[in-house]
C-alpha cells in the first residue's frame, strides 16, 4: 500500500520507525474531567443556538442536517461559567456519543458555540498531561471504542454513563510525542477533508449543469430570446430547440418527451441465489453503499441468497425510508445483494440511469415521493407508485452531451475516491500503532521501517 502513495504521503510516513517499548495506560479520570450535557428539561425555540444530542456527534464532525434550538438565555442557565460541573463546552474538551449514536466524537473548536443533552459526555484533558488532538485520536482508536462498547448497557440503542467513563483506560505518551503523533494524523485527516470538499464541489457542477439544462431549460430559453446558450459550445447548442411547447407538466421544450418512470425503469425481482454479491444499503446521501463498512454492527443475515440482486447502474430503495432520500445506483464493479423488502429497478440504459440519479436530487421529485409515501400507513413507496412519477426526457444526443461533461467531472471525482479511501485505510492502520507507542516517531524523520511487533 505505501508503495502505492504519492511523494507528498509518502514524505509524511517516511517519518516513522518502531520503537520497541509501548506507551503506559491510564484511567481517564486520571487525564480527564469528565461531565455530560444539560439534564434539565429544554426549551426548543425555532431559532437561537443550537442544541445537540448524540445523533448529531458523528466521526469528527457535527452533523447538522437536523438539530433542535435553544435561546441565548436558556444557554446561560443550562451551561453556567459558574457552575462546578463539566458541563459548559470549552475549545479542547473532546464530546462523545453515550446515549443512543454511541461512540462517536467531536473535538470542540474555538469557533463553536452549542449546547447539548446529557446523551453527549464532556472529555476535558489535563493539559499539562494530555493534549486535546491526542485524546480524540485515542478515543476513537479501534481498542477504546471496543472496550466502550463492551459497556454498552442498552439493548436497542447505546448507553453508558459518566462513571463507567472515567474507568476507561487510556495510553499516555509524552507530551512531544504526543503532539507529534497528532500532527501527523490530522494531515491525513485534513487531506482527507481537502478531498471530500473537492468532490462536493465537482458533484455541485454536474448537479448544477442538469438543473440548468433539464430543470430550468436555460439553454432553450436562451435560444428562445435569440440568445446563444452560455456554457457550450455552437455544437452542444444546436441540439436545443428554440421553443416550447404545453404538455400536461406545463411548458416545455419543444420535442421532448413526456412520460413516467416506469418508461425507462424496470422493476427486477431477481434474486442473488449462489452468485457472489456484496450486501448493499441505500442512505440517506443518496448512496448504495457496503453495509459492512457503513454500519458498526452487521446489519444483514449470513444466508444473502433471498436478497434481491442489484446490477451495475441498477437502483435499490427501502420502501419505507425513501421519502428521506436513502435510494442509490449501484456504482460498484460487483452484483449487489440487498434485503428482500427493498425495490429494485434497472435503468434502460446507462444514460438514463444517471439522467434518473440527478434528477432524484431536484425538489420535483422529491416532492413526488412524498406526496405519494404521504397516503399510506407507513409511508412507504411501491415500484408502481414510484414508477407512476411523470418525468420529462430530452433526445438522446442531448443526454448524451450532458453525460460526457458529468463524466468528465467524476472521473476526478472517483479519483478523489480512491485516494481518501487511501488515506482512510493509511489513517487507520497508523492510528493504533501510533498511540499505543508500537509504533514510534522519530526525531531526524529520515526513514520509515515496518513494525514488527
Amino acid at each position: 500500500m505505501i508503495s502505492n502513495l504519492s511523494d507528498v504521503e509518502s514524505e509524511e510516513i517516511i517519518k516513522l520507525n518502531l520503537c520497541g517499548s509501548k506507551y503506559p495506560y491510564v484511567f481517564v479520570s486520571d487525564v480527564c474531567s469528565v461531565g455530560d450535557g444539560a439534564h434539565s428539561k429544554v426549551n426548543r425555540v425555532s431559532e437561537g443556538l443550537p442544541y445537540l444530542t448524540s445523533k448529531n456527534i458523528g466521526q469528527g464532525k457535527l452533523k447538522l442536517d437536523n438539530y433542535d434550538c435553544i435561546s441565548i438565555e436558556d444557554f446561560e442557565r443550562l451551561f453556567s461559567q459558574n457552575s462546578k460541573a463539566i458541563r459548559r463546552p470549552m475549545a479542547g474538551d473532546v464530546l462523545i456519543g453515550i446515549i443512543g449514536t454511541f461512540g462517536n466524537a467531536y473535538l470542540y473548536k474555538n469557533n463553536d458555540h452549542f449546547g447539548f443533552a446529557s446523551s453527549i459526555g464532556i472529555l476535558r484533558p489535563n493539559q499539562k498531561l494530555l493534549l486535546p488532538g491526542f485524546l480524540y485520536y485515542a478515543i476513537t482508536s479501534p481498542k477504546f471504542k471496543n472496550v466502550h462498547s463492551n459497556y454498552n448497557a442498552g439493548s436497542v440503542q447505546g448507553y453508558t454513563n459518566i462513571p463507567t467513563i472515567k474507568k476507561l483506560q487510556l495510553p499516555l505518551p509524552p507530551l512531544n510525542d504526543q503532539k507529534k503523533i497528532t500532527a501527523l494524523l490530522t494531515s491525513l485527516d485534513d487531506r482527507i477533508t481537502l478531498l471530500r470538499e473537492t468532490n462536493t464541489t465537482l458533484e455541485a457542477i454536474a448537479q448544477t449543469l442538469f438543473k440548468s439544462w433539464f430543470v430550468d431549460f436555460d439553454p432553450v430559453r436562451a435560444k428562445q430570446q435569440g440568445r446563444e446558450p452560455e456554457g457550450m459550445d455552437a455544437e452542444t447548442a444546436a441540439l436545443f430547440p428554440d421553443s416550447f411547447e404545453e404538455s400536461e407538466l406545463g411548458l416545455v421544450p419543444m420535442g421532448w418527451q413526456v412520460g413516467i418512470l416506469g418508461d425507462i425503469l424496470v422493476e427486477s425481482t431477481k434474486r442473488v441465489g449462489k452468485t457472489s454479491a456484496i450486501v448493499l444499503s441505500a442512505v440517506q446521501s443518496g448512496e448504495l453503499v457496503r453495509s459492512s463498512e457503513h454500519f458498526t454492527k452487521k446489519v444483514h443475515s449470513e444466508d444473502i441468497s433471498k436478497y434481491k440482486e442489484v446490477s451495475k447502474y441498477a437502483f435499490a430503495y427501502n420502501p419505507s425510508r425513501i421519502n428521506i432520500g436513502s435510494i442509490g445506483i449501484n456504482e460498484f464493479d460487483s452484483i449487489g445483494a440487498v434485503s428482500p423488502v427493498y425495490v429494485v429497478a434497472r435503468p434502460n440504459t446507462r444514460e438514463l440511469g444517471y439522467f434518473l440519479w440527478h434528477h432524484l436530487k431536484t425538489s420535483n421529485i422529491q416532492e413526488w415521493i412524498k406526496i405519494l409515501c404521504s397516503g399510506t400507513v407507513r409511508q412507504s413507496l411501491s415500484f408502481k407508485d414510484f414508477s407512476s412519477i411523470p418525468i420529462l426526457t430530452p433526445p438522446h444526443e442531448i443526454l448524451s452531451s450532458f453525460l460526457d461533461i458529468r463524466d468528465s467531472l467524476y472521473v476526478s471525482v472517483n479519483a478523489n475516491r480512491e485516494r481518501i479511501n487511501l488515506l482512510t485505510t493509511l489513517r487507520d492502520i497508523l492510528l493504533p500503532r501510533l498511540i499505543s507507542g508500537q509504533l514510534r516517531l522519530r526525531e531526524d524523520g529520515n526513514q520509515f521501517k515496518e513494525s514488527v511487533q
